[in-house]
């Protein structure tokens, strides 16, 4: 079963996240924050990391730079409230950039694409 590590400092995101991902097959990690992310990474190494941006501590960015520092094909998709950070050249390492909405359509079909199921 592929892994998946979803890093959100909000409880109810990560829930949600939780929930729609293992009903999609796969097996999902969840972190808070990004310290709590760079030590799961590196015991369980996931196939694909969701990553929020802005978050209390480490920033996502910082989270995505030693993610990749320390297994550079890591597939990221960075999941965002802010369109803005699209343009932060750290953006341009993660596979995918999308923006959080209420409707989870592309970042699952983000997931598929990156993780497709067997």
């Amino acid at each position: 079963m592929k892994k998946i590590l979803v890093v959100e400092d909000e409880e109810s995101q990560r829930i949600l996240y939780q929930q729609e991902f293992t009903e999609m097959g796969y097996d999902v990690a969840l972190a808070s924050d990004g310290e709590e992310a760079l030590r799961m990474a590196q015991q369980n190494r996931p196939d694909l990391v969701i990553l929020d941006i802005r978050m209390p501590g480490l920033s996502g960015f910082d989270v995505l730079r030693d993610l990749l520092n320390d297994e550079p094909r890591i597939p990221v998709i960075i999941n965002t409230a802010y369109t803005h950070y699209k343009e932060h050249f750290m953006s341009w390492a993660a596979d995918e950039y999308i923006v959080k909405s209420s409707d989870l359509t592309e970042l699952k079909k983000a997931v598929r694409k990156i993780l497709p199921q067997k």
